[in-house]
């Protein structure tokens, strides 16, 4: 495979693969590069040899150059200069009365093409609103319509743990987060403590999943009969972050035991006192 490296345009945006074009890159250099919407400045985060092949779905184009510092500072000015084309849409939108809400905007390197990001309860027709802006801005302009989540990935803030949002910090995919989740770690299903900025289920509730059902496979489920240091108990609650188990004694005493020390008793058809160890 010809040698090829990976570039983000964004914090937390997506891989986009290139053909270094005979030069040699290192992670965090910086390059100018056409994903498709024009030349726009990127930060190489795999080098050819920390790619992987199955990732790559299409032919790779060539990276245009490394960027220079007349490149930084430019990207800079029109980071300053989008501030300004983004209230002169928000006034076209308002004199438009379309039912929408501009979020952000980007523009490429050149500023010859203008990316407008918005919201919307449904759909909505804006050919009129883009070919103004497109003459007022001189420029080709691209609307496009984002969901809760991308809001939030785009406009950033901070969660409940007091940490940067996981969508613009890192995240660089949406993985489905469903209730279940949260009912399996044992969390408040209380919607304002499992839920983002963006009204959604949290993100990180797909972090421990999988930890959470493989520590819960070791442990007794509640109501089993085991046999415990102190002799035949009931299962009361099995606490998977500590791998230990709280039971009820024949004589109602409580008490709580790892899970290692605890035997399942079989069915009473059987006619066992004791059975297979729970690890």
């Amino acid at each position: 495979m010809a040698e090829v490296i990976g570039v983000r345009f964004k914090r937390a945006g997506k891989i986009h693969y290139f053909d270094p074009a005979g030069n040699q890159f290192k992670v965090g250099d910086q390059v100018i590069a056409d994903e498709g919407r024009g030349p726009e400045i990127g930060r190489v985060v795999l080098i050819p040899s920390q790619v992987i092949s199955s990732d790559i779905t299409e032919s790779p184009k060539p990276i245009i150059r490394p960027a220079k510092e007349e490149d930084l500072k430019q990207i800079q000015a029109n980071k300053e200069k989008n501030m300004d084309t983004l209230v002169k849409g928000r006034e076209l939108l308002a004199h438009s009365r379309l039912p929408m809400k501009f979020l952000s905007v980007e523009s490429t390197l050149e500023s010859d093409r203008y990316t407008f990001y918005f919201t919307a309860e449904g759909r909505v027709d804006f050919r009129d609103l883009a070919k103004e802006l497109s003459t007022v801005l001189k420029a080709k302009v691209d609307l496009r319509q984002v969901g809760p989540r991308d809001e939030a990935k785009l406009l950033g803030g901070y969660g409940h743990c007091g940490r940067q949002l996981c969508c613009a910090n890192h995240l660089t995919e949406f993985t489905p987060v469903s209730i279940k989740m949260a009912k399996e770690q044992e969390l408040s299903l209380n919607p304002t403590k499992i839920s983002g900025l963006c009204g959604r289920l949290l993100c990180c509730l797909a972090y421990e999943i999988e930890q959470y059902r493989l520590m819960r496979a070791r442990l007794p489920k509640k109501g089993q009969h085991v046999n415990s240091p102190q002799g035949p108990a009931v299962v009361l609650y099995s606490n998977p972050l500590t791998e230990t188990a709280i039971v009820e004694l024949e004589t109602k005493a409580v008490v709580e035991y790892p899970a290692t020390q605890l035997t399942l008793i079989p069915p009473a058809s059987e006619n066992k006192i004791s059975g297979s160890k729970v690890n």
